[in-house]
Parts: C-alpha cells; sequence; structure tokens
C-alpha cells in the first residue's frame, strides 16, 4: 500500500516544483510577503526569486525521495516544511476581495491542508517498527533485559570456564602422581637390585670361604690322628 500511495502524494510537488523552475516569475510576487524578510536575515540569500527556485528544488527532491521509498519520514518533512510557506504566501484568501477568487483560495488552502496531514501521517509512520517515542519509553526496559541476559551469559561462561579449569587441573595432579609413582617405584626396584645381587655374592663367597676352612681343618685332624697311632695297630 506504502508503494501506491507514496507517489500518489508526491506527485503534485514533483509536478509543481518542475513548473517553478521552468517559471518562477509569476510565484516571485506572491512569496514576497513571506520571503523578504527571511532574504533580509540571510545574507547568502540575494533575491526572492532564489528562495523560489530553492523551494521548487527541495519539493522536486523531497517528493522523488518520498515517492520511491527512501528516507520517507524525512522527506516528508521537508515536504511539509516547504508547503506551509507556500500555502501562506500563494494562498492569502484573506486579502482577496473578489468572492470567486477568495473561494478558490480557500479551497486550494484546504486542499494543502490535506496534504500536510497525510505528510504527518508519513512522518509517524514507522512501518510496523517501534517508535522513538516507544523506544524512548521501554529503554530502560530493554536496557534491564539485556543486562540480566548479559550477566546470566557471563555467569554461565565463568561456571563452564572454571569447570574445565578443574577438569584440567585434576587431570594435570592425577597425571602427575602417577608419573611420580612410577619413577619411585623405578628407583625402589633399581635400589632394591642393585642392593640385592652384592649382598648374595658375598653371602655365597663367604659361605664357601667357610667351607674350605672347616674341610682343611678336618683333614689336618685326621692326618694328626693317625700319627699318634701305634704302627701295628
Amino acid at each position: 500500500m506504502r508503494r501506491i500511495a507514496r507517489p500518489l502524494l508526491a506527485a503534485s510537488f514533483i509536478s509543481g516544483g518542475i513548473d517553478t523552475l521552468r517559471n518562477p516569475g509569476p510565484r516571485v510576487p506572491q512569496a514576497e510577503k513571506v520571503v523578504s524578510p527571511l532574504v533580509d536575515a540571510v545574507p547568502q540569500l540575494k533575491n526572492t526569486e532564489q528562495v523560489v527556485k530553492l523551494d521548487a528544488g527541495i519539493k522536486i527532491v523531497a517528493g522523488t525521495l518520498f515517492a520511491l521509498g527512501k528516507f520517507p519520514r524525512l522527506s516528508a518533512a521537508a515536504l511539509i516544511a516547504s508547503l506551509v510557506p507556500t500555502t501562506a504566501a500563494g494562498h492569502r484568501f484573506w486579502e482577496e476581495s473578489d468572492p470567486a477568487k477568495r473561494k478558490q483560495h480557500q479551497l486550494h488552502l484546504l486542499k494543502n491542508a490535506g496534504l500536510v496531514g497525510g505528510l504527518l501521517l508519513a512522518v509517524v509512520d514507522t512501518e510496523g517498527r517501534p517508535s522513538l517515542a516507544w523506544r524512548a519509553q521501554h529503554a530502560p526496559q530493554v536496557i534491564s533485559h539485556a543486562a540480566g541476559d548479559l550477566r546470566r551469559d557471563a555467569e554461565l561462561a565463568l561456571y563452564s570456564a572454571s569447570g574445565a579449569v578443574r577438569h584440567l587441573a585434576s587431570d594435570t595432579v592425577r597425571d602427575a602422581t602417577g608419573a611420580l609413582r612410577g619413577v619411585a617405584a623405578g628407583s625402589a626396584h633399581s635400589a632394591s637390585s642393585a642392593l640385592k645381587h652384592p649382598a648374595t655374592e658375598a653371602l655365597k663367597h663367604s659361605a664357601a670361604g667357610s667351607l674350605r676352612s672347616a674341610t682343611e681343618h678336618l683333614r689336618e685332624a685326621t692326618d694328626h690322628l693317625r700319627e699318634r697311632l701305634p704302627a701295628g695297630s
């Protein structure tokens, strides 16, 4: 619906702006009463005709943007700002003495008022999105919800990180304990082996020496006994 309504609403502004640019002369005397204070206040403005052309350019540019749906709210506001002084300058029905012309200017003024009403609806049209006033009113709640979500996400992330750290520390301690136990067991086995073999060899050598010594003493005692016995017995 907006794609149809916007071009229809903008058509009169674009057409009137092009016509004014091509032939600004007839509109200059009508705009003189409204524009002359502005020309006197702004040094960059040379004369009323320049202001009339500038206003026509605004109508063409803003009307085209509005018809295309580009910046519709801003372009509608620009068209209102252009239409109000144009209406005040061109349709001063209270100054007309001729009833027919007076009636004609009243009709044009009411038509322009209707255009302003349509443009005001376009200015506040958010196309289903929340307006700035609604956003400002609900901003504290939105911020509060966002802060709560952020805090909850931070707590979850912290809990997950702490759990990961605990698991990593537990695995590291367990691996280190196992490694230390393995090293200790290996060292104890090596020490036991180193101590066990020399003691066994020493015991073997000691026993062998004692046996040889006892054998020699027994042999000597036998020989000595034989010498003392009589030869005939």
